[in-house]
């Protein structure tokens, strides 16, 4: 009796996380249909859930109506730069915290903890007029400089080194006469490598999906990134849906290129430190 109600709730667990994964999938699904037939399939009733043969001709009213691929290439440049500077600011800070003692050390921690609950919004003013000052707005840099030691990321990297790096091996390596860097590079680094897979993810998606603070910085088309080419498929009248969602799919595919490859070593550095430990 006991087996077979641990089946019965086992199958209604299953049916209930099939429903959400579906209900996950179905707005990407849509998104590929609509760029796969034209817009006025879209409109039809009932609505038209079967995958078109349009998407090549959509893709090329896209490279036509923008520069898709310098978009592409700027994105992807400060997408890159961005992921690469956080993953080594905030582990070497994140390390530093959690494993060294220094004046002010929990003023300091505290004090970034506190600019987490600010909103972003409420920065851009100030950010943009110390960037003008710099003379940096027509370049990349706007869009790098800030974002390249998040508060979160910091303190992500914290928690992580505060259950991961054994006080012990710090103490081991000290008197082996390791120095900071070298600590950082032969004892912090393999052991952060599953945090540091969750970060580079989650960064290069927030950088790559960006929208408001790009289209503040960049003034010039040729520095345009993907959100905000993108944009400028939405016409004032009347919009191409599936032009748009054509393009959408488009700038997608690297998303979930990078996602799976993230995850799939995010997952095995996870089964490895569960097997060393």
């Amino acid at each position: 009796m006991f087996q077979r109600g641990t089946r019965i709730q086992r199958i209604i667990v299953d049916v209930l996380l099939v429903v959400g994964l579906l209900i996950s999938i179905f707005p990407f699904y849509w998104m590929i249909v609509m760029s796969t037939n034209k817009t006025g399939d879209i409109y039809s009733v009932p609505p038209k859930l079967i995958i078109g043969n349009q998407l090549w001709i959509n893709i090329s009213h896209v490279l036509q109506s923008i520069s898709f691929f310098q978009s592409f290439f700027n994105t992807l440049i400060i997408a890159c730069s961005v992921t690469i500077l956080v993953l080594f600011f905030c582990s070497i800070a994140g390390f530093t915290f959690a494993k060294f003692d220094f004046p002010g050390k929990n003023v300091l921690f505290v004090f970034l903890i506190g600019t987490i609950i600010i909103p972003p919004a409420s920065s851009l003013v100030a950010i943009f007029v110390i960037m003008a000052d710099l003379h940096l707005i027509g370049t990349y840099l706007p869009e790098i400089i800030p974002n390249m030691v998040p508060a979160f990321g910091i303190f992500w990297m914290r928690q992580y080194a505060l259950s991961s790096i054994p006080t012990e091996l710090i103490d081991a390596a000290k008197m082996d006469g390791c120095g900071h860097l070298r600590l950082y590079w032969n004892v912090a680094l393999p052991a952060l490598r599953p945090a540091l897979g969750f970060l580079a993810i989650t960064t290069f998606v927030f950088v790559w999906n960006d929208y408001l603070w790009p289209l503040i910085v960049f003034n010039t088309p040729n520095l345009y990134t993907l959100q905000v080419s993108l944009a400028q498929l939405n016409g004032v009248y009347n919009t191409d849906y599936s032009m748009v969602m054509a393009g959408t799919f488009m700038a997608t595919i690297p998303l979930i290129i990078i996602f799976f490859i993230g995850a799939r070593q995010f997952i095995a550095n996870l089964s490895a430190g569960a097997l060393k430990f």
